[in-house]
This record gives C-alpha cells, sequence and structure tokens, in this order.
C-alpha cells in the first residue's frame, strides 16, 4: 500500500455550501490558482449541473488551472473534478464542464442509507445497486478518471455497501470515496467501516483509491478523516478553513499538518507545501466573508499565541515546550515582514506581489497600486496583510453597483450618534444622514435610506488583521435580503468606515446575485 495520502480539494463546492459562502466565478478561479499552487491533488470545483454559471466557471477552471502552462507540459496540474448526480443529465454536464482539463475526473454519487433510500430516494437496494452500476459505467464511457461515493456511508449498513462498491469498481470506478454526509459516525466506528469496505469489497485490488470525506456536526471530522487514513485510505476530501455545510467538512490544514508534525505515528506524505496554508485560509476567508475563530487549529489568530506565563516562560527556554509545529511551516510570518513604501514604483509594487504569489492582471494591477499608494498614505507602513486586504475587491467581479464616496460621523456620550453618507452610483453621488444607537447603525441607515434596499444584518464582527496602531480593521458582515444570505467584508483604517464597506459589499454581492450571475 502506497505511503503517499492525495489530498482532494472541496472548498469550491463542498465548502461554498455554507450559508451566505457563495463566491463569485472570478473568486473561485483566484482559490483554484491557490489551491494548485498548495499542491492539491484533486480540485474538485464545483457542481456543473446546479447552473449555467456553476458549468462555466469548471469549465474555466479546468482551461485555466487544469492544463499546463504553455511551453510546460510536465508541470504538476492538479485533477479537476466535477459533481454529478447518478444520472445521465449531471453527468453529461460534469463531462462538459472538466473535459478540457488535463486530468479531469467526474465524481457521481448516490445514497445507501435505508432512511435516504426511503424517503429521499424512494428506491429498494436493487433499485440503487442498478443504478450504481449504469451509471458509473456511463461516466466511465466519458472520462477514464471516476470517483463514486454511497452517500450517508456513515448510516448504511456495511455489508450493502460491499455489494454497492463492488458494482462500482466492476463499472470502472477508479475511486471509492465514504462519506460520512452527517458527521454521525465515531473514530472507531469510521475505522472498522474503512477497514472492512477494504478487505471485504468483491474486485478490490491495489489500483482503487479508497477516500474519505467527513463532516463536522460532532466535531470529529478531522478525528475520523485520520481514522479512515490509519485504516487505509489514501485520499482524504477536505476544505480550506473546514468550511462546508451546517458544522462544516474536514479542515484541510488540520489532516495535512496532523500528518506531517505526527509523521512517526502515521509515516504517510502528501504533496502540500504547507507555506502557503496561511495564505490560501486568508484568501477563503475573504472571499466567503466567513470568519475564521481566534481559537481555530492551525490558522486561528491564535494558534501560536501564549498568554500564560508559564506558558511563556516555557517558549524563551525552549519554543517545543508549547509550540508542536512553527508558525512558519504553516506560513505565519513572525516579525513585521515589512513591505515598499508610498515611494515605491510600480514595477517594483508587482514584483512583490509576484513573490507573495499573487497573479493579477495588467488592469487589476493599476488599481490595486493606486489603492496601495493611497493606503501608504494613511500608514507609517504597509504590511503583506494590508496588500491582502486590497486585493480583495480588485479581484473579485462583483460590479461596484453602489460605492462609498465619503463617510462622516459624529458620536459621544453626550451626543447623538449622526452618521453622513455619500455613496455613488452611475457616476452619481448621492448623500444622506441618518441617527442610530452607535455611530455603526447610523451609518449602515443612512446607507439603507441612499439606496432605497433595506437588509437584514445577520451578524457582524471586528477585528484587526494587520500590525501597529494604524492596523486595518476588517468588518465582517452577514446580511439577509429576503431569502438570500449574503457574507462580505470590509476593511479600512478606521473601523466605521470598515463597516459601511462591507454592508455595500454585501448589497453589491446581492445585487449581482439576484441578476443570476453571482451564483456559481
Amino acid at each position: 500500500m502506497t505511503n503517499y495520502v492525495k489530498i482532494f480539494d472541496t472548498t469550491l463546492r463542498d465548502g461554498e455550501q455554507s450559508p451566505g459562502a457563495t463566491m463569485t466565478s472570478a473568486e473561485k478561479l483566484e482559490v483554484a490558482r491557490s489551491l494548485a499552487r498548495l499542491g492539491v491533488d484533486v480540485i474538485e470545483a464545483g457542481f456543473p449541473a446546479a447552473s449555467p454559471d456553476d458549468l462555466e466557471a469548471v469549465r474555466r477552471i479546468a482551461v485555466e488551472v487544469g492544463t499546463p502552462p504553455a511551453g510546460e507540459p510536465d508541470a504538476k496540474v492538479p485533477t479537476i473534478a466535477g459533481l454529478a448526480r447518478a444520472n445521465k443529465s449531471d453527468i453529461d454536464k460534469a463531462w462538459e464542464a472538466v473535459k478540457d482539463a488535463a486530468k479531469p475526473r467526474i465524481h457521481t454519487f448516490l445514497a445507501t442509507s435505508p432512511i435516504h433510500m426511503k424517503h429521499k430516494l424512494k428506491m429498494d437496494p436493487e433499485e440503487v445497486i442498478q443504478r450504481v452500476s449504469e451509471m458509473v459505467a456511463y461516466a466511465k464511457s466519458l472520462c477514464a478518471d471516476v470517483e463514486f461515493s454511497p452517500e450517508d456511508a456513515g448510516r448504511s449498513d456495511p455489508e450493502f455497501l460491499y455489494v454497492v462498491l463492488g458494482e462500482a469498481i466492476k463499472s470502472g470506478a477508479t475511486t471509492l470515496n465514504i462519506p460520512d454526509t452527517v458527521g454521525y459516525t465515531t473514530p472507531d466506528e469510521f475505522y472498522a467501516l474503512i477497514k472492512g469496505i477494504i478487505e471485504k469489497t468483491p474486485g478490490m485490488h491495489e489500483g482503487i483509491t479508497v477516500s474519505v470525506h467527513c463532516h463536522d456536526d460532532l466535531g470529529l471530522a478531522t478525528a475520523n478523516t485520520l481514522a479512515g487514513i490509519r485504516a487505509g485510505a489514501r485520499q482524504a476530501e477536505v476544505t480550506i478553513n473546514g468550511i462546508g455545510e451546517r458544522a462544516g467538512n474536514t479542515s484541510l490544514e488540520e489532516v495535512v499538518m496532523a500528518l506531517k508534525t505526527r509523521h512517526p505515528v502515521f509515516e504517510l506524505e502528501t504533496g502540500i507545501e504547507t507555506t502557503q496554508i496561511a495564505r490560501v485560509s486568508k484568501q477563503v476567508s475573504n472571499y466567503t466573508g466567513m470568519v475564521v475563530q481566534p481559537n481555530k487549529a492551525i490558522v486561528g489568530a491564535n494558534a501560536f499565541a501564549h498568554e500564560a506565563g508559564i506558558h511563556q516562560d516555557g517558549m524563551l527556554k525552549h519554543r517545543e515546550t508549547y509550540e508542536i509545529m512553527r508558525p512558519e511551516d504553516v506560513g505565519v510570518v513572525t516579525g513585521t515582514d515589512l513591505v515598499l513604501g508610498k515611494h515605491s514604483g510600480r514595477a517594483g509594487f508587482s514584483a512583490h506581489l509576484k513573490r507573495m504569489g499573487i497573479q493579477v492582471s495588467a488592469e487589476q494591477l493599476q488599481g490595486v497600486y493606486d489603492a496601495f499608494i493611497a493606503l501608504a498614505d494613511k500608514k507609517k507602513v504597509v504590511y503583506d496583510d494590508d496588500i491582502v486586504e486590497l486585493l480583495r475587491e480588485f479581484i473579485s467581479d462583483v460590479p461596484r453597483v453602489y460605492a462609498i464616496k465619503c463617510l462622516q460621523v459624529s458620536a459621544g456620550n453626550r451626543s447623538i450618534p449622526t452618521a453622513t453618507v455619500q455613496i455613488e452610483k452611475d457616476g452619481q453621488v448621492v448623500q444622506d444622514s441618518a441617527t442610530g444607537s452607535g455611530p455603526v447603525e447610523a451609518a449602515l441607515k443612512a446607507i439603507d435610506r441612499l439606496t432605497g434596499v433595506k437588509g437584514e444584518l445577520k451578524s457582524f464582527a471586528m477585528q484587526a488583521v494587520t500590525h501597529g496602531e494604524d492596523a486595518l480593521g476588517e468588518a465582517s458582515v452577514q446580511v439577509k435580503y429576503g431569502d438570500d444570505l449574503v457574507a462580505a467584508k470590509g476593511s479600512d483604517i478606521d473601523i466605521v468606515m470598515a463597516s459601511a464597506k462591507a454592508y455595500v459589499n454585501a448589497l453589491n454581492r446581492h445585487l449581482f446575485i439576484e441578476k443570476g450571475a453571482g451564483k456559481i
């Protein structure tokens, strides 16, 4: 059995199913590029049958990320997978989306648990077996690399699973993915399930990759994934920051760093360039609006912080007393990492972006550079994190229907908080004022009056995202417009301005999605 574990990243498919986490086509493409640089083996780029926009987004990733650059035929590129239900229409759309990749994969699935077969599929076990056989064979007729998943495997009868998976192998499946769809199993149970599948599935052989896909409903996703790997699975399906439906998916960074940090225990390898983890984590958080909790393992703000006196003393004497991995191993920069100043030229700035692993078009570069110079005029120093924040609005393809031109607030314990806001739309600048219980509420009320669109603020969080006394503040919001929950962020030295930017960004994203162009 190989000692290499493939990393299958489903941030762009399962991860995007987090409430409010929808990404635009341009954002998905940038994340896919980052995942390729990170070294993931498989990118599940989306669910092509969901919409024409989703199909086009997956196709674009297949072409631009899943093919070697011109003149570099041997360059490593990830497999690009498209998800499909077990029917010909879905499979056709998945193939249309991924066929231009150098290494395309069709990933099809059908539920196998009694509760799903009875209440969702309304199929008996024999019908499920027949459908799996037919649809895996159909996918195989289009694509050499076919993955099959028995949905809700964690609650399925193991003996039935052996039969279904045996039929999938017979029909041409090359990867068998075992999902704990609702995060139901414990590590011991999941270990036994994977071990039984490897030992008892008819037709199982070395050419078949067994994969695991775990959800975090009981907080056991990473533990279950590692248990499955110890049982013999050699592909782990994960997302950046563990985002996903309900409580989320197995976190890429946790699985990869567990295998690396505890190498003597697992004796397994991955192809992940771990120094890229922190940057990709930040990028995904920015694009989805999903805040990473401070105590999140590996990538949380407190992951390498030590406050207790005993811990600090131990760290000063020997860092390994309380640190089992180095911050630099996951790309967390310690120190100032000072970058260019306001007198730096455009060429030098562009070169620095390349060193950071960031690609922008010539048009985007000018906009980012102008914003960098404007920020450098306000701040004493500009850091890499500042630049990452600046990039968000320039990478996105969400049209800026509304843009804040000016914001002025009056607040204090002896006055009524008042905000005056100027907003630009279609080249016209309009202005209005409002009061509120605080300056942020006043600013948001003024924006509602100016736009004529009232959103319901469901969540609001503020944090410093860069260094120093003049650090950028980042506001994260979730705003509900009817049935549409939209997440967005905004950053500025002024926290009220950051909050207003986030609120307007959410509105612009809502309008984009409403037109049918933004949900992919």
